[in-house]
C-alpha cells in the first residue's frame, strides 16, 4: 500500500462541472484530492479486503439472524419496541438491500480490522463509484498511469443489477434532506443507476413526503411511494412523528428496516462476542461492560453516530481525541484502538463497499486527525502488480 504524488488533471474543474461533481470543494477546502493516490496489489485487495468484507458481510447476515428475534438484543441496540414487529417482518420477507460501507484500519500489511459498517445510509458512492473511475481513465489516457493499471471497482455494475433485482412495480421514488448538495448529489447518482436497471424514478426531498387518507405515503403530486430509497436514517425514521405509518403502509424501504440493526454500532460488540478473535475485529464491548482484551487505548462511540459525531479517543488511559455533536444519549461502546496509518499529516481510512452483499470496490478518506468526518478528503486508488 503506497501513496504516491501525482499531478492534478489540468481539466479537472472542467471534468468535475461536466459530470455535476458540485461538492468537489467543501467550504473552500479540497474534498476530491488528486494530487497523490494509493497504489495496493492484487493480493492485498483478495487477500486482505475483498475476502475479508465478504467473510464480515456474512457474519452480518448470520447477525441480524440472530437479534432480529431477540428482545434483550433488541433493548441493548436502543431499537423502540413498538418497531420491533416492522423490522422482524422486512427480515422474514427478505426484503432486498442495496448497498452498505465497511470501513477499515489497514496499513497494507496484516489483516484490516473493522471499526464500524455504514450499512443505511453511507455516502461518497458517487466518488468511489464514478468520478475515481474517470480519473484513472484521464490518467491512463494522458500516459500518467500505464493500460495495465486497475481499480477495485465494480461498485457501478453491481449497483445497476441490484436495482433491477428490487420489487418496485417499475418506479421507484428518491428522497434526501433539503440541506445537503453531497445528500443531493448522492440520490442523483443512483437514480441514474436505476434509470440504466429499467427503473422509472421520481425525486422528493424527506421532508415534502405526506400521508393520504388511507395511511400510505405520497409524493408531491398525491402520487403513493410503492418504493423508496431514502437517503435518511432509520434510528430517524423508527421515532418520527410519521413513524406509526411505517408498518401500516405498502411501501418497500431501500435500505430495508433490518438494516437499522447493522447501521446500529452496537453490532461491532456483539461480532466481538459471537466471534471472538476474529482476526478483522477488535475487542468491543457496550458501555459498563468492558473486559481486559480492550486494553488501555480504545474508542468510545455512540451507537447511532455519524461522520465521526461524539467519537472520542483514549490513548493509555488518558482521553487525547474528540469530536462534538448530538449523539450519546442512546449509550456508547467501547472499541480498542487501531490507529489509522498515517502518511506524513494525513490518517488514511479504507472503506470497503457492499453491493447485493458483494464485495465492489473502494472509498479511501484522508483526515489531519485520527477520527474521519464529512470534510475528510476523498483520495483515489490503483492496483498494479
Amino acid at each position: 500500500m503506497l501513496r504516491i504524488a501525482c499531478a492534478p488533471r489540468p481539466n479537472l474543474l472542467q471534468r468535475a462541472n461536466q459530470y455535476g461533481f458540485d461538492f468537489h470543494t467543501i467550504d473552500g477546502e479540497p474534498y476530491w484530492d488528486e494530487n497523490h493516490y494509493y497504489q495496493f496489489t492484487l493480493q492485498q485487495i483478495e487477500r486482505d479486503l475483498e475476502d475479508p468484507t465478504n467473510e464480515l458481510e456474512a457474519l452480518c447476515m448470520d447477525l441480524v439472524e440472530q437479534v432480529v428475534r431477540d428482545e434483550y438484543w433488541l433493548t441493548k441496540l436502543q431499537i423502540p419496541k413498538h418497531q420491533w414487529q416492522l423490522i422482524l417482518d422486512s427480515w422474514r420477507f427478505k426484503e432486498p438491500s442495496l448497498y452498505g460501507r465497511m470501513d477499515f484500519a489497514y496499513n497494507g500489511n496484516g489483516p484490516a480490522k473493522l471499526l464500524e459498517y455504514n450499512a443505511d445510509t453511507p455516502t461518497s458512492i458517487y466518488e468511489a463509484a464514478f468520478f475515481q473511475w474517470i480519473w484513472l481513465e484521464d490518467q491512463v489516457k494522458a500516459g500518467t498511469l500505464l493500460r495495465s493499471t486497475d481499480q477495485f471497482n465494480s461498485i457501478q455494475e453491481k449497483l445497476i443489477a441490484q436495482m433491477a433485482k428490487i420489487p418496485s412495480d417499475g418506479e421507484m421514488h428518491f428522497a434526501c434532506c433539503q440541506d445537503s448538495t453531497e445528500d443531493r448529489a448522492t440520490v442523483e447518482y443512483l437514480e441514474d443507476c436505476a434509470q440504466q436497471a429499467g427503473v422509472a424514478t421520481r425525486f422528493i426531498y424527506v421532508e415534502d413526503i405526506g400521508v393520504n387518507t388511507k395511511g400510505q405515503f405520497t409524493d408531491l403530486d398525491d402520487y403513493e411511494i410503492s418504493c423508496l430509497f431514502k437517503l435518511y436514517p432509520w434510528e430517524w425514521m423508527l421515532t418520527d412523528p410519521f413513524s406509526d405509518y411505517l408498518a401500516k403502509s405498502k411501501t418497500r424501504f431501500v435500505e430495508p428496516a433490518w438494516k437499522a440493526i447493522l447501521s446500529n454500532k452496537g453490532i461491532l460488540p456483539l461480532l466481538w462476542q459471537f466471534h471472538k478473535g476474529h482476526p478483522n475485529l477488535l475487542p468491543s464491548y457496550f458501555e459498563g461492560e468492558q473486559k481486559a482484551d480492550l486494553g488501555n487505548s480504545y474508542c468510545k462511540k455512540p451507537l447511532f453516530s455519524r461522520e465521526g459525531a461524539n467519537i472520542s479517543l483514549i490513548e493509555d488511559g488518558k482521553p487525547t481525541l474528540a469530536v462534538g455533536g448530538e449523539y450519546g444519549e442512546e449509550g456508547y461502546i467501547y472499541q480498542s484502538l487501531s490507529p489509522l496509518p498515517r502518511f506524513n499529516e494525513s490518517f488514511t481510512l479504507i472503506g470497503s463497499w457492499v453491493v447485493g452483499h458483494e464485495a465492489a470496490g473502494l472509498t479511501i478518506r484522508e483526515d489531519n486527525s485520527l477520527i474521519t468526518k464529512d470534510t475528510s478528503r476523498f483520495v483515489p486508488h490503483v492496483i498494479v502488480g
